[in-house]
């Protein structure tokens, strides 16, 4: 019996225009597990925000299967199991921040037990110099806050996430990072779509790379990213790059592999290169995506 609070299994999803038809969902099998922070990344039109509403039940699939908690998506224990903030939420906006988390609350808790959830929630989205505040007077970053909190609610197992930490700036968004940790290590798993490479990588511990409705690449971050770059400064740009070498606006850039420094810069010398410094780094996140991308693109 799998362990898995959130599966997806050969889903596709198709959608008619005129004209013809894009399918933006391409057979996607994924699982979740409890704890687990995936960051579902790739470029825009690559089918994540679709696949997450498919997740929480607000799209039927045209083939395959997703259960939550062993539950069928859309069902009444699915939707109890799963929280979903979505890109752009959309709220009742005479009610404030806090009347909104109530609203959503009593569905959760009677009496003390729904302040203390609506209280929990502004902690978690960092809401408190808000909470009186009417929606429709929130910012797109507050009110990304607030779809967080809303989501949260009431003890989920799962969290859907559409670029929640998009507009948010530097200290809120690691703020937010740390409250999602504590989540995860409550037993909550979150997949979590976001074009914010820095957060993905701070938060995930496994990356998923869609691109036209299909996986091309999952796999633990930290195997993703250990590979070494030798980033090579020169005096002047070269005119061609060498076997391997890829060009930089700073000069050039090769994966070391198994390889050395020493022979890497070798291979400049017999280049004739004049290198003026070079640094070794571990890949980034950006990295990964953009080589996939570009494997893919062949």
């Amino acid at each position: 019996m799998s362990d898995a609070v959130l599966a997806t299994l050969g889903v596709t999803r198709t959608f008619r225009r005129r004209g013809g038809s894009v399918r933006a969902v391409d057979g996607v099998s994924l699982d979740l597990v409890p704890g687990e922070i995936v960051g579902l990344v790739g470029p825009n039109g690559a089918g994540k925000t679709t696949l997450l509403r498919l997740a929480a039940g607000v799209l039927a699939p045209d083939a395959g299967t997703i259960t939550v908690a062993g539950a069928p998506a859309g069902s009444r224990e699915a939707r109890r199991a799963l929280g979903f903030a979505p890109d752009g939420p959309v709220f009742p906006p005479a009610l404030t921040v806090r009347e909104t988390l109530d609203y959503y609350a009593r569905f959760h808790a009677p009496g003390p037990a729904r302040r203390a959830l609506v209280a929990a929630a502004l902690e978690l989205g960092g809401l408190g110099d808000v909470a009186d505040r009417r929606t429709a007077a929130l910012s797109q970053g507050f009110a990304q806050r607030l779809a967080l909190a809303q989501a949260a609610l009431g003890g989920r197992q799962v969290l859907l996430l559409d670029e929640t930490l998009s507009a948010v700036d530097p200290p809120v968004r690691r703020a937010l990072c740390d409250g999602l940790q504590r989540l995860a290590g409550r037993g909550v798993a979150v997949l979590l779509s976001s074009h914010d490479l820095a957060a993905v990588e701070r938060l995930a511990g496994r990356v998923v790379v869609l691109v036209r409705g299909r996986v091309v690449r999952s796999a633990p971050l930290p195997v993703l990213l250990r590979e070494r770059v030798l980033e090579v400064v020169l005096d002047a740009p070269p005119t061609s790059p060498p076997p391997g070498f890829r060009v930089t606006p700073a000069g050039l850039e090769i994966d070391l592999g198994t390889g050395t420094v020493e022979a890497a810069l070798a291979i400049c010398r017999a280049h004739r290169l004049a290198v003026r410094a070079t640094r070794v780094r571990l890949k980034s996140l950006e990295d990964v995506v953009l080589e996939t991308l570009e494997n893919t693109a062949r």
